[in-house]
């Protein structure tokens, strides 16, 4: 069983100013998808995380082999209290890849919040650190039409790519059907970006919710 110290100890740090991310934004993406899905109406109280701007995604993941349910959000800056109550439900329900969440998979979720600060023009496809950087790449497809595809900072890491293995993989998510010449890889746009990211489960979410964290 992880803490709620343990669970704050998951948010990733850009040493630049202090963390706006915390597992307050989780726990309420936890309430606004079981009051979807159950049907309920949640609390309602005072939200006690700021309602700044941020480009901003919500994940799920399954427990105990973390499978992902799904993963979505914007680029837009987009007020903290609309964005996670739109994306909890969007990311859960929505994302094209998967069949909706289930009433009986959430004893099981894990729910992450990723903030996304930072954003930078990188020189190349390969000016940008595996672990450090999440990377959204635009590029021209065979018929010409633009697209865009991105990872979050951790993917990379996660599944141990170099730069041209996530490059590749991105590439092929975002629709890219044909051979993957180092010419392609340098006709892209990427832009890279760091992000606050928080992450607890529906056991430390029970948890917390028998506290005042709203």
């Amino acid at each position: 069983m992880t803490s709620r110290r343990s669970a704050r100890n998951k948010i990733v740090a850009n040493g630049r100013k202090p963390l706006t991310a915390c597992p307050e934004m989780c726990c309420f993406c936890f309430d606004v998808l079981i009051g979807h899905v159950c049907k309920v109406e949640m609390p309602r109280n005072s939200l006690k995380f700021p309602n700044e701007e941020y480009p901003l995604f919500v994940s799920w993941k399954l427990l105990p082999d973390k499978k992902l349910r799904g993963c979505m959000g914007t680029f837009s800056a987009i007020k903290l209290h609309y964005g996670l109550r739109e994306y909890a439900l969007t990311s859960s329900l929505k994302d094209n890849r998967f069949t909706p969440v289930t009433f009986e998979e959430i004893p099981r979720l894990q729910c992450s919040v990723s903030l996304l600060t930072n954003f930078e023009g990188a020189s190349n496809y390969m000016d940008w650190k595996v672990g450090i950087h999440g990377i959204r790449i635009e590029f021209f497809n065979e018929k010409g039409h633009k697209k865009t595809a991105t990872y979050l900072p951790e993917v990379a890491h996660e599944q141990g790519w170099s730069h041209v293995q996530a490059i590749d993989s991105l590439l092929r998510k975002g629709g890219y059907k044909g051979s993957i010449t180092t010419a392609v890889r340098e006709s892209i746009k990427v832009t890279r970006y760091e992000s606050e990211k928080v992450i607890i489960s529906y056991e430390e979410y029970m948890l917390m919710r028998q506290r005042p964290v709203y």
